[in-house]
């Protein structure tokens, strides 16, 4: 009875001891860096251990502390490949690149050395073969060093014919080169060891786009599209390739497309607007305006949709209300000289607000001084102005920049005709016809304007498209008609008035004159 007394005693002893172990075993469990660093207390000559400890603190995005971990792994065996990549890799999430490279160049430096002309058999480890992908994706930021890097894949390759990374890597390495020809190669290379990859027919169809073939870049972006319907960039891309095509019967599927991939990146301003896009081109400018407006809404500052919905506005008859959005638009661009030269058609032609339209054409012509649209109109402002010396001269100036262009010297030769006929009645009628000339200069004005409608009028591209969105005004057919002439009653009433006539005469004479 005694000893079973003692028995059960040290059973029950066990027992606690145990379980009060376990419990305290269960802390080191709560997560992976607690369970290594456990690990570590036993034994501090595992490199595997340092190496776990680092991963477990680079997941945390701790990389100060994950690289002490990594580099104490690289001392405790120096010739471990994958420290020396985690250590690389560590620099580089810091931004640290030249110690990066420096840690990269140690682990290729431990990989099996080609001998040229000398077969050998060697086992690689796939995830060492890693190091000259990094590698090559760190120098490669450097664009005098793309050869370089070009060479770190092609050596993996050659290490490895079945490295499907290292000809994707390269493939797009190449594009970057502008050697689609070469990148084609790849990414069909890499086809054949993994057809079931959506993001190689999804990056051979962008080799197709820079080759300039369409069709086979949509066929691929539909192959991409069965693999996963939802692969967002084949989703975007194909859209905007059936847009671009000018094709109105992809137009349906591209919408289908573009409002699935706003269904999966609902924070993304760039597929409403393109959905905005769509509905431009099918007219449906109510559609479109919402678009654009959500778009907008995503991204203040979104300078395409910002353009695009007040180029909307003055397309339908809503000129007023483009000008907030162009406000808008200016205040964060500046320099957009297409939003100004619409501001100052808008400005000129609705508002009638000379001023404003002048300031916004000589703002483009600071940016642009061979501008010809801006200057052909700030030549329209100065004949606004009544000054058709100045116009003359603005006229022969853009007639320089754009000896060819028909409506600019049709223009040109109504100035200088408008002068003659002035000076004429000038000489005419000094004493008596003040009035008459006055009138008929007016006239002359009302007649040019008219005339140069048809290319003044705001010719404006839509910033993320070719798609000319051109307003289309019409000419005046009375461009030549002349002055009537004036009857006794009315030469009776202007001799009444030959103050205000000669006063009249003196500003004429000083518009003539340029002053």
């Amino acid at each position: 009875s005694v000893l079973r007394k003692i028995s059960w005693v040290c059973l029950a002893a066990v027992l606690f001891t145990h379980a009060l172990k376990t419990l305290h075993r269960n802390w080191d469990w709560e997560s992976e860096y607690t369970l290594f660093m456990s690990a570590l207390k036993v034994n501090k000559n595992n490199a595997k251990l340092w190496n776990n400890v680092g991963h477990a603190l680079e997941n945390e995005k701790n990389f100060e502390r994950a690289l002490q971990f990594f580099i104490q792994a690289t001392q405790v065996q120096p010739d471990d490949i994958g420290a020396h990549m985690n250590v690389g890799r560590t620099y580089k999430n810091l931004n640290k690149t030249k110690e990066a490279e420096e840690s990269y160049m140690i682990a290729k430096s431990l990989m099996p050395q080609i001998i040229p002309g000398k077969k050998y058999a060697a086992r690689v480890a796939p995830n060492h073969l890693n190091v000259y992908i990094n590698l090559a994706n760190l120098i490669r930021a450097n664009e005098s060093r793309l050869e370089e890097a070009d060479q770190l894949y092609r050596q993996a390759i050659s290490m490895r014919p079945d490295f499907k990374q290292a000809y994707i890597s390269r493939g797009e390495l190449l594009l970057k080169m502008n050697k689609p020809l070469k990148a084609k190669e790849a990414y069909l290379r890499a086809l054949e060891l993994d057809r079931t990859n959506a993001d190689l027919w999804y990056n051979l169809a962008i080799v197709y786009i820079e080759l300039k073939d369409p069709t086979e870049a949509l066929k691929n972006f539909n192959q991409a599209l069965e693999l996963n319907p939802t692969h967002k960039l084949a989703l975007f891309n194909s859209a905007l390739l059936m847009q671009e095509s000018g094709d109105a019967r992809l137009r349906p599927e591209a919408k289908q497309r573009l409002l699935h991939y706003v269904k999966e990146e609902p924070q993304d301003s760039n597929g409403y607007f393109n959905l905005g896009m769509l509905a431009m081109d099918d007219k449906k400018d109510t559609e479109a305006e919402a678009w654009m407006k959500k778009a907008i809404r995503l991204q203040p500052n979104f300078r395409s949709a910002l353009f695009n919905l007040a180029l909307l506005y003055s397309q339908t008859g809503k000129e007023l209300m483009a000008l907030p959005v162009l406000e808008d638009l200016l205040r964060y661009y500046p320099d957009h000289t297409k939003g100004l030269i619409l501001k100052g058609d808008i400005l000129m032609n609705q508002k009638k607000d000379i001023a404003g339209a002048k300031m916004c054409f000589e703002k483009i012509l600071e940016l642009d001084p061979s501008n010809v649209q801006g200057k052909h109109n700030l030549c329209v402002v100065y004949f606004e102005e009544k000054d058709l010396i100045k116009a003359e001269k603005c006229l022969v100036e853009t007639l320089a920049l754009a000896p060819h262009e028909e409506y600019i010297q049709r223009h040109l030769s109504i100035v200088r005709s408008k002068i003659a006929s002035i000076g004429s009645m000038e000489q005419s009628s000094l004493p008596s016809d003040g009035t008459a000339a006055t009138e008929a200069k007016k006239k002359s004005f009302q007649n040019l304007k008219e005339a140069k409608s048809e290319k003044t009028t705001t010719q404006s591209t839509a910033d993320n498209k070719d798609h000319s969105k051109n307003k289309k005004p019409t000419e005046k057919s009375n461009v030549d008609k002349e002055t009537p002439k004036k009857s006794a009653k009315e030469i009776k009433d202007i001799e009444k008035k030959r103050v205000a006539a000669l006063k009249r005469l003196e500003e004429i004479e000083r518009i003539l004159n340029g002053e």
